[in-house]
């Protein structure tokens, strides 16, 4: 079971790269304001959502002791990541608050996974 759970924190963190990784290859179009949602940023959110949840739930059948606050905090902000994600994924351009707020909270979110004990 552990190793399916260490394959599981491997595509979680593939997501997270993924996501990021989006979000960093848009900064200097974000200084020109041609900024966009690319594929990496949603398929990076749904990673990390469909991975979270399966290490949770792999997690609770192993009994270990988890942080339901901390989890629901972090599921949460990665909701709102989909959602902006989602919404303005067609669109050619896309307002900088919302490239920023994307990056932001998926610092943060990482930030909590990491600092949140």
């Amino acid at each position: 079971m552990d190793v399916l759970i260490h394959l599981f924190v491997g595509l979680h963190i593939i997501g997270i790269a993924a996501l990021l990784g989006g979000f960093l290859t848009q900064m200097k179009a974000l200084g020109r304001g041609e900024a966009r949602i690319v594929p990496a940023m949603l398929h990076g959110a749904l990673t990390m959502l469909v991975t979270g949840i399966v290490l949770m739930g792999l997690n609770e059948a192993q009994h270990y002791h988890l942080n339901y606050v901390k989890f629901g905090v972090k599921i949460a902000v990665l909701v709102v990541i989909l959602g902006l994600v989602y919404v303005k994924r067609d669109e050619e351009r896309v307002p900088k608050g919302v490239v920023g707020a994307v990056g932001g909270l998926t610092m943060a979110n990482i930030f909590i996974a990491v600092l949140w004990t």
